[in-house]
């Protein structure tokens, strides 16, 4: 098994930053793909951000482009999500999740494994 935790959400007013953590541990192995989803209130899941393991190559949806940026740090298995410019529309529960794939998938249910969520909520 895979395990996720995220950590770094909160309150911060509109044009601030965040910076999200995912933090894997367990059978690393059985992943090659992190991304970042999120979900608001009465909407659907959307994907923000991905990232290969190894090599790094990303990929953002043309929402996130601009002001949201993927990176890891391979020596502490923690993904990030560096979140600029932030906006009230922005406000929901983002969550990392992993799998072993082909190239960079954004549909949420190829990825098997899931955090928690963590809260990010953008004041006006």
């Amino acid at each position: 098994q895979v395990q996720l935790v995220e950590s770094g959400g909160g309150l911060v007013q509109a044009g601030g930053s965040l910076r999200l953590s995912c933090a894997a541990s367990g059978r690393l192995l059985r992943i090659n793909t992190v991304v970042w989803f999120r979900q608001a209130p009465g909407k659907e899941r959307e994907f923000v951000a991905a990232i290969k393991w190894s090599g790094g190559l990303t990929y953002y949806p043309d929402s996130a482009k601009g002001r949201f940026t993927i990176s890891r740090e391979n020596a502490k298995n923690t993904v990030y999500l560096q979140m600029n410019f932030l906006k009230p529309e922005d406000t929901a529960v983002y969550y990392c999740a992993a799998a072993r794939v082909s190239g960079l998938q954004y549909a949420a249910e190829v990825y098997d494994y899931w955090g928690q969520g963590t809260q990010v909520t953008v004041s006006s």
